[in-house]
């Protein structure tokens, strides 16, 4: 069974602070981590992974991948690449699996991927963004949580 440690809360005002708890995220990120982007259209889960695109030194535009599922990022000076993929139009976790990433030595961001972790890993980070419903504010809320499993003996990365 899956055990759950909330890690941060952040409360994010603006596009921009977004990108900026993108970049601060992805400096911490390593080879093997998968991260797992939860909240409603428009939340703001491209622009965080834009920010932490950036930190990596990801090579290229990192934009939403709807169309195409997954698009890897090389990272200058750097073997392991960055994954974003979208599964939004993905209905399990075989499907994940069978777009064949190489999770182990790439850092994996996967958008709408939650419950997609069965049989993939045994730790994840995952990063709820709620935003206000009404569309009156642009605050988000910020919830970034490690989860691992029984049989794992590591820990996730510090976010």
């Amino acid at each position: 069974m899956p055990s759950k440690k909330a890690s941060a809360k952040h409360i994010i005002e603006s596009p921009q602070a977004m990108h900026n708890l993108g970049v601060q995220l992805g400096a911490t990120f390593k080879p093997g981590d998968l991260v797992l982007l939860t909240g409603p259209l428009g939340a703001g889960k491209t622009t965080l992974t834009r920010g932490i695109g950036e930190a990596l030194g990801a090579i290229g535009n990192v934009s939403s991948p709807t169309f195409v599922i997954a698009r890897t990022h090389k990272l200058e000076g750097q073997e392991h690449v960055l994954v974003h993929v979208d599964a939004y139009r993905l209905s399990s976790a075989a499907e994940l699996d069978d777009l064949d990433i190489d999770f182990e030595n790439s850092i994996t961001i996967v958008e709408w991927g939650k419950g997609y972790t069965d049989g993939i890993t045994d730790r994840w980070i995952e990063i709820d963004i709620e935003r206000d419903h009404t569309g009156e504010s642009e605050v988000r809320e910020v919830i970034i949580s490690e989860h691992k499993t029984a049989t794992d003996s590591g820990g996730a990365a510090n976010a």
